[in-house]
């Protein structure tokens, strides 16, 4: 008889018009494609206080076996019940803390990888040599892929001999729609960036690069392809999260009734699987209006950058797929002073090298003490 397994997701936001719980819930669904055996089932805005009886109606009315919280503040409270429920398990994504459990799995994808060939095209795109970010608010997780795609824009600036500033303002919140749009337009009518990029979750600073006749660079989903959000004019790429790289372990681990998988899942460009249409994927790609890689940039875009950025975005995604060049191996990190003060670990001082170029940062590091941003971004206040 054929193993049977539900995965429930718990979305700590509306799905609907979403790109990061719209990403999970896409993620369930192809999973339970993929596997006849496996039922998806899920809640939206799920807070912190209903993280554990929703997950213990999940398993006793639904039949749980897999039980994700999809953002950490929400997540970490399955903790409680990885006794109780020996045989579930259960998940969180990870912002900074990493506690685990055999059967509490925590789990990120390396977004970093695809946001270091996001700004190697803002880079190359930018006019005024300005760049701006909404972003949510300091973490470790926000402060992790900011540097991705901050490394992006300068290695790309090296190379065409630009000099590119990268403005970053904090909404506050993962979802605000009316203040990300205020801060979107100040980043424009302010500081002169003519590409935007965000770290929140509405369309509002896509709005507004559309309305303003800028470049845009989305994040968590090939927002043209899924939601017809914006067009080729404006969304000159996007990286896209396929979460369900990871919820496809944890199945495989789950229907295989191992009682000790791997309970740290960081994947990157080069894990993959095989979706149910035979399409491989990797755990993080950049994509746009349904392509992946170098065709994914706009068509609009493409006409606008140098051969050589397109050549080295071909080329760092081939051997980023192959699992043999990192940028955060292959960058120093240079710390500007400011971040987010963590237990135990200050901000660096502006201009200190904290990590020297060709050595890679172990993965607890980089997911739970990488707190400051690095010389290059300037954070408004």
């Amino acid at each position: 008889m054929e193993s049977v397994a539900t995965l429930a997701i718990e979305h700590f936001s509306v799905i609907e018009g979403t790109t990061w719980s719209g990403a999970h819930h896409r993620a369930g669904k192809r999973v339970a494609e993929k596997y006849p055996t496996v039922e998806y089932v899920y809640r939206e805005e799920v807070g912190p206080d209903s993280t554990v009886p929703f997950a213990e109606e999940l398993i006793t009315g639904e039949g749980a076996d897999i039980v994700v919280g999809n953002a950490e503040f929400m997540g970490l409270p399955l903790v409680e019940l990885a006794d109780k429920y020996p045989d579930v398990y259960f998940g969180s994504v990870i912002a900074s803390d990493l506690t685990t459990r055999p059967n509490f799995i925590r789990f990120f994808p390396r977004q970093y990888q695809a946001l270091y060939l996001e700004g190697l095209i803002a880079g190359a795109l930018t006019q005024t040599g300005n760049i701006g970010v909404v972003s949510a608010f300091p973490s470790v997780q926000v402060i992790r892929r900011q540097a991705g795609f901050t490394l992006g824009v300068q290695d790309a600036a090296a190379l065409l001999g630009k000099e590119v500033n990268i403005y970053v303002k904090y909404v506050g919140d993962w979802y605000n729609p009316t203040e990300e749009r205020d801060i979107a337009t100040t980043l424009v009518e302010q500081y002169n960036v003519d590409v935007l990029t965000q770290q929140t979750d509405s369309g509002s600073p896509l709005d507004v690069a559309v309305e303003q006749g800028i470049w845009y660079v989305g994040k968590d989903m090939d927002i043209v392809g899924e939601y017809g959000w914006g067009g080729l004019e404006t969304v000159a790429v996007s990286f896209d999260t396929r979460w369900e790289v990871i919820y496809d372990r944890m199945v495989k681990d789950w229907l295989a009734r191992d009682r000790q998988p791997i309970n740290v899942l960081y994947l990157g460009m080069d894990d993959q699987m095989v979706l149910a249409d035979g399409t491989r994927i990797a755990a993080v790609d950049i994509m746009n209006d349904g392509k992946v890689g170098v065709d994914a940039i706009s068509p609009n875009a493409r006409d606008l950058i140098p051969q050589e950025i397109i050549d080295l975005v071909a080329a760092r995604r081939d051997q980023m797929m192959k699992g043999v060049w990192d940028p955060f191996f292959a960058h120093e990190f240079v710390s500007n002073g400011t971040g987010l003060e963590l237990e135990g670990a200050s901000v660096p001082p502006a201009g200190e090298v904290v990590k020297p170029a060709d050595e890679m940062p172990d993965d607890a590091w980089l997911l739970s003490k990488f707190n400051f941003d690095l010389a290059g971004i300037t954070i408004l206040e």
